[in-house]
């Protein structure tokens, strides 16, 4: 029991900060590219709309389930700044993860502007060494 405790506590401090620098990044395949199949960059939407997400010369493994030269996707919605690429892709409002292999989403936003973009992510949510990102969109939410 108290190995387990011990073993727990080095997963949550590795993933939540502490040692991260250690954290393997895994290669992306040359050529790789992520890249959102719709909506299209300046399309008009409704409120609720599908994002469908497509990925080239990789392919899409779940969170945890490491295979060389694949990953799964995370959403950044209207992010101005790039996160940490050297740290796991935090899971926030505007950080998204389809850690199940998703490969589409249905979203809801407010009237307005927004933007859009895909970061790749390996096993540990940690974008690749050589990061495979889409570029930005933007669409309006009528």
């Amino acid at each position: 029991m108290k190995t387990a405790i011990i073993s727990l506590g080095l997963v949550l401090a590795t993933l939540t900060g502490f040692g991260q620098a250690a954290l393997p990044k895994s290669k992306s395949a040359p050529g790789a590219k992520v890249y959102i199949i719709s909506p299209a960059h300046g399309e008009t939407v409704g409120k609720t709309f599908t994002v469908k997400f497509g990925l080239q010369g990789m392919g899409i493994a779940p969170a945890g389930i490491k295979f060389d030269n694949t990953g799964h996707h995370h959403l950044l919605v209207d992010v101005d700044e790039m996160p940490d690429l050297n740290k796991p892709l935090p899971a926030t409002e505007h950080v998204l993860h389809y850690g199940k292999g998703q490969t589409e989403t249905t979203l809801t936003l407010e009237p307005g502007s927004h933007t859009l973009q895909l970061v790749l992510g390996d096993y540990l949510h940690l974008p690749h060494d050589k990061p495979v990102i889409s570029r930005k969109i933007r669409v309006t939410v009528k």
